[in-house]
């Protein structure tokens, strides 16, 4: 063992520690142990940095400019009202559609980019539903991880794998070949997270909360208008509790007669109804455009690309103190619409326009994010979100979801890889103005795409000082030839371990050539081997260190070692169902 090896191996264990008690960020830690590989010589800066314009990290990051499109054009917020709308108020219906669905998507495309579609449309799903996020992004994020060996594409380890078999004179892995082992894999996995794994992460709320994140429910009012297609059905028909989550208070005739709502209340033009709902949902009603809100702009496809979201307090002092939305002329005064009023849980019953405001009322305003700021800078407002929400693009929702699919569709097909085919996405995407490069930069997770960049360095590493190697060649001489299937157990944990310092195709390049020449030497089907280290590559769940875990390991709030917690029993489960399956449909 050289001196390289050995300060490797203690920057390694450092770097654990530092992982398992979160001093520091992930980020930083891993942005720390690049550095300490280039200072203590282990790799040369140049090297060290390669994974800055890897194919990984270029990937990630094509990705998560595509995913901020989707975002952006309103298509991730359609589905959730979709899969909201189709589950209801049963949780364990959506625990079943999210995961289910995520893990048949991710068997075709890349679980990377499945989890970073699935993230945000996860987190709005389980807010409206009131579960706590963490709940449900792990075990989609694990769904990803499960259909990887479903199908040849499910993750480019498999095709890695399947190019190694041709250098032996071997066939290449059939499009469909692992699927006889990849659905049961699929299906006991997402079986033990709904009735274990779940149970076992834990519920932490961030110690600097973000005021967006808070649930206020707002007061506010829409219009029925004469070409509005609610217009003469009931309330039951329209389903503005079902679907949309909001409360009706009250109905207000076009003669200024209040009705109360009840089911079979038929709304008619003019009608004003005063409704009761959080931001997210009011926002949904807004995208609709099936009633007018109090005060709508007039539409204007240049201003509603420019219109931005956010939350004001009312401070003492404040010149609206007193006063009605109407009687200040609001609108016209400040070039603001108010969607909405808060007042500390207080139900409001009246036009809000006509309501006298008070110190503490917590408006949801819509308008030009330049006027929002020149109102943050009046002391007597306070903008309260931490950074104003952008109103989707809704009228390049089919674009966008054309370009996305596009992209799939070549790497599917191999026309392009993975790498190339979404950062041309994400240069479709700018050229068509779906979103700009300045909405996306500010979307974009660095600290995810930091961290997967510098971790790169360290499989780097591994490789360069001949670590790698060296570990696979001593597990063998230690476990000796003489056992064929705990030889292949071996190849499993050992290609498992790997992945989680260096990417899953490097384990599986490194571990695929030993495990190959040990079973030339044995007499036995090198295939056996080739795809149980394919299963054990592509099954990583003990660390975040996975793409996919990294896309939620911020907005679950989660710490390292609760992936330790619940993805060691499921990689045992994985482990149980391939020792069985793999020697039997592949014989040794």
């Amino acid at each position: 063992m050289t001196a390289s090896m050995i300060i490797l191996i203690v920057i390694i264990i450092v770097a654990l520690v530092l992982f398992s008690i979160e001093t520091l960020p992930a980020d930083v830690i891993a942005l720390g142990l690049m550095m300490a590989l280039i200072l203590t010589g282990v790799l040369p800066a140049q090297v060290a940095f390669e994974g800055f314009g890897s194919d990984t990290s270029m990937m990630i990051l094509g990705i998560l400019i595509l995913t901020a499109a989707l975002v952006r054009t309103g298509i991730v917020q359609i589905l959730s009202r979709k899969i909201f709308q189709s589950v209801g108020e049963n949780k364990k219906q959506l625990y079943w559609i999210i995961t289910g669905s995520a893990g048949l998507i991710s068997a075709f495309i890349s679980n990377t980019a499945t989890a970073a579609f699935y993230t945000p449309m996860t987190i709005g799903l389980s807010r409206r539903l009131k579960i706590h996020p963490s709940k449900l992004l792990m075990p989609m994020a694990f769904a990803t991880i499960l259909a990887s060996s479903v199908t040849l594409v499910g993750t480019s380890t498999n095709v890695v794998v399947s190019g190694l078999l041709t250098q032996y004179g071997l066939a290449p892995l059939g499009m469909f070949e692992l699927t006889v082992v990849g659905v049961p894999i699929l299906i006991v996995g997402l079986l033990y997270m709904y009735f274990i794994g779940r149970h076992l992460i834990p519920i932490r709320d961030s110690k600097t909360p973000d005021p967006q994140a808070e649930i206020l429910a707002y007061i506010s009012e829409f219009k029925v208008t004469p070409e509005s297609p609610w217009a003469g059905k009931s309330l039951n028909e329209i389903g503005l509790g079902k679907d949309y989550d909001l409360y009706i208070l009250r109905i207000l005739k076009e003669s200024g007669l209040p009705v109360a709502p009840r089911a079979s209340t038929i709304l008619q033009p003019g009608d004003r109804v005063l409704i009761e709902g959080n931001k997210t949902n009011l926002l949904t009603l807004r995208e609709e455009n099936s009633v007018e809100f109090t005060g709508e702009f007039e539409p204007n496809s240049d201003m509603t690309r420019n219109l931005s979201l956010a939350e004001v307090i009312l401070l003492p002092g404040s010149p609206l103190i007193g006063r009605t939305l109407r009687g200040v002329s609001f609108r016209d005064r400040y070039g603001l619409q108010v969607l909405g009023i808060n007042r500390k849980g207080e139900t409001i019953r009246h036009r809000i326009s006509l309501t006298r405001l008070q110190v503490g009322d917590q408006l949801l305003l819509q308008g030009n994010p330049e006027t929002i700021q020149s109102l943050a800078r009046n002391i007597n407002f306070r903008v309260v979100s931490g950074e104003m929400d952008v109103m989707p693009e809704t009228r390049k929702t089919t674009l966008a979801l054309a370009i996305f699919g596009g992209v799939i569709l070549l790497v599917s097909v191999n026309v392009l890889s993975l790498p190339v085919g979404v950062m041309l996405g994400a240069l479709a995407v700018f050229i068509t103005r779906c979103i700009t490069p300045e909405e996306a930069y500010r979307q974009v997770n660095w600290s995810a795409w930091l961290l997967i960049a510098c971790m790169l360095s360290l499989g780097r590493a591994m490789e360069v000082t001949g670590l790698a190697s060296l570990l696979a060649d001593e597990i063998v001489e230690l476990i000796g030839l003489s056992n064929p299937i705990l030889l292949l157990s071996t190849f499993f944990f050992l290609s498992l371990a790997l992945t989680q310092p260096m990417s899953n195709q490097a384990a599986a390049v490194i571990i695929t050539p030993i495990a190959m020449q040990a079973a030339l030497h044995l007499g036995l089907n090198p295939r056996t081997f080739a795809i149980m280290i394919a299963i054990g590559a592509s099954n990583s769940f003990i660390t975040p260190l996975e793409p996919a875990c990294l896309m939620v390991y911020g907005p679950g709030n989660y710490r390292f070692f609760d992936f330790v917690k619940v993805g060691s029993i499921l990689t045992i489960l994985i482990y149980v169902i391939a020792i069985l399956m793999v020697p039997w449909l592949w014989p040794l």
